[in-house]
């Protein structure tokens, strides 16, 4: 009989030999309540990410505006299916975690906890928001979990589009009327330190990121991805002629990469606490969702019951 220790040399192997783990292999419960965490959070994200967005679609400046940012609404549901169904394999239950994100129990990324005011948010948003989520998840296409790493091969090809549509849609701004130029510059300044914010705390004050990294679910730190992040970025932000509103940001020759000002990590703990600007708004328009959308779950279940029971 195998035991635990042989369990757990066996995984540190797979680990060290960059072989995936996978759902019916062994792992220590610290690991699968790890991924569980994070992947519920990564689908939750993406669920709740539709919804500053999705306030525009009726107000898009274009047809064209309007069905490409559809498309991208669209997609960021299947990306949500997509990982709850990666965290499944983890023996957790879908639903369980979606009421415990309905419950505040269960977090999503920072930068949705901010209101999209005017259409140049929903450019920032799909520029720099999924730029920012573009470099912390293609890193994620090499997580040690099999399932997440697989699903998450899909869902950046589908990221790097929705970056390009926010880039195309700021440049027209960037290329308009002086009202249109403003517009943009002010998106800019409330958006960028949420933005960076989005990788979460310091190496330092991190809570999980260390161990992740050990188990290689994530192979770069959050200084990390936060310092490739803007150095991708800056030259976007220059080529747009905007500027960051971060008086210290500035190209460094001997490190070879931008420095960048303080971010001030008591707005992004007041967030985590559930005291964002559009926290309360954003849970409750998925909690009226959720109920609402009951007779359709129920009426589903009722019907697969119906096709087993034939089928028996």
């Amino acid at each position: 009989m195998t035991t635990d220790a042989q369990h757990q040399q066996h995984f540190d192997a797979k680990l060290a030999a960059d072989t995936t783990i996978e759902a019916k292999d062994w792992m220590p419960d610290a690991y699968r309540q790890n991924l569980i965490r994070q992947i519920g959070q990564h689908a939750h994200s993406e669920v709740i990410g539709m919804l500053p967005e999705a306030n525009w679609l009726t107000r898009a400046p274009t047809l064209r505006r309007k069905a490409v940012l559809l498309a991208k609404v669209q997609d960021e549901a299947g990306h949500g299916l997509y990982l709850y169904s990666a965290a499944e394999t983890l023996g957790c239950s879908r639903q369980d975690i979606y009421q415990k994100m309905l419950d505040g129990k269960m977090k999503y990324s920072s930068i949705f906890n901010y209101p999209t005011l005017n259409w140049a948010d929903v450019g920032v948003i799909g520029w720099l928001v999924d730029g920012a989520a573009i470099v912390n998840q293609v890193a994620l296409c090499r997580a040690s979990y099999g399932p997440y790493a697989r699903s998450m091969v899909k869902i950046c090809k589908e990221e790097s589009f929705h970056q390009r549509q926010g880039y195309e849609a700021v440049m027209a701004l960037a290329h308009g009327s002086e009202q249109q130029k403003a517009m943009l510059q002010d998106a800019i300044n409330r958006f960028w330190w949420p933005v960076l914010m989005m990788f979460g705390p310091s190496d330092n004050d991190s809570p999980h990121s260390a161990q992740s990294m050990a188990w290689k679910i994530k192979r770069h730190s959050n200084d990390e991805l936060r310092q490739k992040f803007v150095d991708n970025t800056v030259p976007q932000l220059e080529a747009l002629g905007m500027t960051a509103p971060d008086a210290d940001l500035a190209w460094d020759e001997t490190s070879g990469h931008y420095r960048f000002g303080e971010i001030d990590w008591s707005e992004l703990y007041q967030v985590i606490k559930g005291q964002g600007q559009c926290n309360h708004e954003r849970l409750q328009a998925k909690r009226q969702a959720w109920e609402n959308g009951a007779w359709v779950r129920e009426g589903a279940m009722a019907h697969a019951e119906k096709n087993r029971t034939r089928a028996a």
